[in-house]
């Protein structure tokens, strides 16, 4: 038995053999499965909580939430989670996973994009998303919109699982630092999010207009100072390849390097950015929010780091090969907006 990242299809197999359940069955939102991945699916109900939390060994998360709930939000029919506010929202999927096999939550990228922080939580839980192997019952997602508004549905998809068999074996780390040049003198290098802007609707596709939420930023010294809790949206300086046979994870170099924390949304997928899969020249998109003091980044300075591991086997669809939204990028925005 291989061990590893488990591809799509093992995870078609999970489906099939019960051990995820709960998949929308609408053929408007079909389940989605990615290369290593299935996107998550919020349910049709949201609890507005005083805190966040986990419910920890031995205690289910409905246990725990009497203490900290503090009113529930029907979703049928669309409802819009505040900013400044957090909430935990039901999943559609439970699981029930074999001893060998844990899973690994993280949000999706267009989450992050739009500075939404997710967490993924289940009975018993003592991490963020991490769901012990041999886990079985159902998944909580803990959504706290940090700049924008969002309008969100049953069936809306924020975050994703992967599933990893083993121990996790970094195989290598690649280091990314900020592109502050862009394509040279007077370029676009980034966007900062706007404050007191409108709301996201989470299903509107190229439907919202940037300048509305964004204002683009100039490095022309090649330098940036971060304000606090300001959200930005940066590229990064080198382009990224992940190899068919391998799955990474963007995660921060560490506290002590600066102000900020960059890259909410870590998951890369086997082919984002490789050429025969179109998608030479990708960058990561970085999703930087200021903390505490103002701070000055420079061009090429290093900002977080890729963690690669093996696949369990490669999986039979690669990123790029359904018309990924973000192969071959450079700086985007979400999907949400129009591009510029």
């Amino acid at each position: 038995m291989s061990y590893g990242i488990l591809p799509q299809q093992d995870i078609a197999d999970f489906v099939a053999q019960g051990r995820i359940t709960g998949l929308k069955t609408d053929p408007a939102h079909p389940p989605s499965v990615q290369p290593a991945s299935l996107d998550l699916c919020l349910g049709g109900t949201a609890y507005r909580l005083r805190a966040s939390f986990l419910p920890g060994r031995d205690r289910t998360v409905r246990e725990s939430l009497d203490f900290v709930k503090m009113h529930e939000i029907d979703l049928n029919g669309g409802a819009v989670l505040e900013t400044g506010c957090v909430y935990l929202l039901p999943l559609c999927e439970s699981l029930n996973l074999p001893e060998d096999v844990e899973g690994l939550a993280n949000p999706k990228s267009s989450t992050g994009r739009l500075d939404v922080f997710t967490r993924v939580i289940c009975d018993g839980g003592e991490l963020f998303d991490h769901i012990p192997a041999g886990y079985s019952g159902p998944l909580y997602m803990e959504v706290a919109p940090r700049t924008f508004p969002v309008l969100v549905r049953p069936g809306d998809r924020l975050g994703q699982i992967r599933f990893r068999r083993g121990a996790h074996k970094a195989l290598r780390t690649q280091h990314v630092s900020i592109d502050l040049e862009g394509d040279g003198p007077g370029a676009v290098i980034g966007y900062r999010a706007r404050r007191h802007s409108g709301m996201v609707d989470l299903r509107g596709l190229g439907a919202h207009a940037p300048e509305d939420f964004w204002a683009p930023l100039r490095a022309p010294q090649g330098q940036l100072v971060l304000d606090p809790e300001e959200f930005y949206i940066l590229a990064s300086r080198e382009s990224v390849e992940i190899p068919i046979d391998q799955a990474a994870e963007m995660a921060p170099i560490a506290p002590e390097i600066g102000e900020f924390r960059a890259h909410y949304a870590g998951f890369f997928d086997p082919g984002f950015g490789v050429a025969k899969q179109g998608g030479a020249g990708s960058r990561a998109v970085l999703e930087v929010r200021g903390r505490d003091v103002p701070f000055l980044l420079r061009h090429g300075q290093p900002v977080a780091k890729l963690v690669f591991e093996t696949m369990s086997a490669i999986p039979d669809t690669l990123y790029g090969d359904q018309g990924s939204h973000y192969q071959a990028q450079g700086l985007r925005l979400s999907k949400h907006f129009s591009q510029v």
